[in-house]
């Protein structure tokens, strides 16, 4: 199959096949005629801005519109909306006067709805010209693919009486058949494989893939340039012929791409517009134009498109969010908007965050931005789909919940979000389905960059949710050197990564005694099992050479152990040193607020409250430096933790100190016993 020449090439507007000479060629007829049969010329026919003579008989014997108009006047107009024109009735005029000019796909639907309209059927004469011109179409046209195209393209200038006539139905019936059998064709298959969604798969859409794998085949690249009104009719024609959906699917793929995604489109049909205007025109009304051009088409296209979980199979989850990302910079109705959106719900698992819509660089506020809507929309319909319905953990679930924490980490930069808005973005997806926080707090951490002045109770409030035991062994230490996060959950974290430090050296242990044990066994198996090679490392095929014959099972994991467990000791000692750094803060703030009680019990004696004197106030909590007392100071002080009373913020500064002490110690005990009989011990600090 040939490419076809698009709707602006001027080959398709017109023939290279007709006679240059069409009106040379009808004088010479009717002066044959005339001098044949004597007569003269009696009829005078007007279309347009011309004018045919032409003799009273062979009119009336082959046409029958002619046969009621003759009988009351010798002239005769016919009217502007006659198929083809003027060029059109010259070629019929020949025909009627018996010439033999060539018929081809560029004038054959002008001429047989011409030849409709003048009613020149089988009625009047038999042989006469509607039955010639559909022999023409069926047995020469419609077995070809490039004529069918051309002829298809023809007949939009000539409806609705071409669509009366069948003639597209017939073209769209003969294109959709032989797609079919190029899809079928095994041999053409060996060298060319059927064009697929496959390369798609794994990357995002872009217009630049979607040209390479078009290019692949001609065939569909004919199709694409159709008019959306035909196009649509053959994408039916296909399914309805048995075609599959994973060779259907794409080539609606690549028309929305031309007609709707496509920039250079767009500004082709605003420059086909300007042209012939006058200068003073609105350029808005043009714009308008076209945007509710490509807004019906892409109505159009999302009928055509599979929905529902079918989808996942044929159409990149990509190709929708581009879809969405470009109707709503058009007039697109809710309904097909929401459509959209919903069809996207159900394929969020497959998406990747390239995919997503991100906020134009140029707001001024991300929280109040379109984007940010439509993306939570989608995600709350999915969980409304999906979580709400069953709570079983889900791999689907995991996933999504990381899309939308990764999404939440590029919009997190904006300084005029607020920390409940934030908050309600953060609980956009259930908290059960985050498997990991790792992206949650990347996210979190994010926004606290973006809020340096953000108080410690608004810090709480935001990062209520964050729960360290599912954060990796690298985030966890990161969170703990992070000064942006609350108190709390940096006590959290450190003690989540002792934790993780005391197993790691348990692990250690473990190792060293599985060696031992295993240069034993090893030895024994041996004796007692000659035969048996599986036991004894050294016999191992997979060891090749001396060098690696020589490496007993028992080096090995000794080596293995050594290193994580210089590795486990570089973490603990870098959790250590933030532990004893803490330790020291709430030390000084102990101080501080006991001198703070004795204060006050003596002013209580007195009952006479005095100013604070200046010795007094040179001994401020830690990090409250600069700070003016206020009344509320006097019974009251505001720490990092919170605003408590003396009392309880001694007894919670206290706590905290046992805490870590016992983590300390916890440590300290569990690491030289499981580790001394082995003659390794990590090095602790000592607090």
């Amino acid at each position: 199959m040939g490419t076809s020449s698009s709707p602006k090439d001027s080959s398709i507007l017109y023939s290279p096949l007709s006679s240059p000479n069409v009106g040379a060629l009808l004088k010479i007829k009717i002066l044959s005629w005339s001098q044949e049969t004597g007569l003269p010329v009696t009829i005078r026919v007007r279309i347009a801005d011309r004018t045919f003579n032409l003799h009273k008989h062979p009119l009336f014997s082959k046409s029958g519109y002619f046969r009621r108009q003759l009988n009351e006047s010798n002239e005769v107009e016919l009217p502007r909306i006659f198929p083809g024109g003027a060029e059109t009735f010259e070629m019929m005029a020949l025909f009627i006067y018996g010439s033999s000019t060539l018929v081809d796909p560029f004038n054959v639907a002008a001429l047989r709805c011409a030849a409709e309209y003048l009613e020149m059927t089988e009625e009047y004469i038999s042989g006469n010209l509607c039955e010639r011109f559909d022999i023409y179409l069926n047995q020469v046209v419609l077995q070809s693919w490039d004529d069918t195209l051309i002829v298809l393209q023809k007949c939009q200038m000539l409806l609705p009486l071409a669509e009366e006539l069948l003639i597209v139905s017939r073209c769209i019936e003969s294109l959709a058949f032989m797609a079919c059998m190029e899809i079928l064709d095994p041999e053409r298959r060996r060298d060319h494989p059927v064009v697929t969604l496959d390369a798609l798969a794994s990357q995002p859409w872009s217009n630049e893939t979607v040209k390479a794998i078009l290019s692949q085949d001609l065939w569909i690249k004919d199709l694409i340039a159709l008019p959306f009104p035909f196009f649509k009719r053959i994408i039916s024609s296909l399914r309805r012929q048995g075609m599959k959906e994973k060779y259907v699917s794409p080539i609606v793929l690549f028309y929305a791409n031309k007609w709707v995604l496509s920039r250079k489109t767009h500004q082709y049909w605003l420059d086909a517009r300007k042209d012939g205007k006058a200068d003073n025109d609105v350029e808005d009304d043009d714009a308008d134009d076209t945007n509710e051009k490509v807004s019906k088409i892409l109505q159009g296209i999302l009928d055509l498109l599979p929905m529902g979980e079918k989808a996942s199979k044929v159409i990149p989850v990509g190709f929708y969010f581009s879809l969405l990302s470009r109707s709503l910079q058009l007039d697109l109705t809710s309904e097909s908007r929401e459509k959209l959106q919903d069809q996207i719900a159900s394929l969020l698992y497959l998406a990747r965050m390239e995919d997503f819509l991100l906020p134009d660089s140029s707001n001024d506020s991300i929280s109040s931005c379109i984007e940010l809507s439509v993306m939570k929309s989608i995600f709350s319909k999915y969980v409304s789909f999906n979580m709400e319905l069953t709570h079983t953990p889900s791999p689907r679930n995991y996933i999504v919940a990381e899309l939308w924490d990764v999404y939440l980490t590029k919009i997190a930069t904006d300084p005029q979000w607020s920390s409940k808005r934030f908050l309600e973005l953060i609980e956009t997806v259930p908290m059960s389905s985050r498997q990991t926080h790792n992206h949650f707090y990347r996210a979190l951490s994010t926004f606290l960059m973006a809020h340096p002045d953000m108080s410690q109770e608004e810090k709480g409030l935001v990062c209520k949710y964050l729960n360290c035991q599912k954060l990796s062994q690298e985030v966890c230490i990161e969170a703990v050197q992070n000064e942006l996060m609350p108190l709390r959950l940096i006590v959290q974290a450190l003690f989540v990564q002792q934790l993780n430090t005391q197993q790691a050296f348990k692990e250690c242990s473990d190792s060293f005694r599985y060696a031992q044990c295993g240069e034993y066994s090893g030895s024994l198996s041996s004796t007692i099992y000659p035969n048996s090679k599986s036991q004894n490392l050294v016999e191992s095929p997979c060891l090749g050479g001396s060098e690696g014959g020589s490496k007993t099972l028992s080096f090995l994991l000794k080596d293995s152990a050594v290193q994580r467990s210089e590795f486990s000791r570089k973490e603990y000692e870098s959790t250590s040193f933030r532990i004893q750094n803490l330790e020291e803060e709430l030390m000084s703030l102990k101080k501080t607020l006991q001198l703070q009680h004795i204060s006050k019990q003596t002013e209580t004696i007195s009952k006479k409250v005095e100013p604070v004197s200046a010795d007094f106030q040179s001994l401020k909590p830690y990090g409250l430096e600069g700070r003016t007392p206020t009344k509320k100071s006097i019974g009251q002080v505001t720490s990092c933790i919170g605003s408590v009373n003396f009392s309880s913020q001694k007894r919670y500064a206290t706590r905290l100190l046992k805490i870590f002490r016992r983590i300390t110690l916890f440590g300290r005990g569990k690491s030289r016993k499981k580790q001394g009989g082995n003659g390794l011990r990590p090095k602790i600090l000592n607090f």
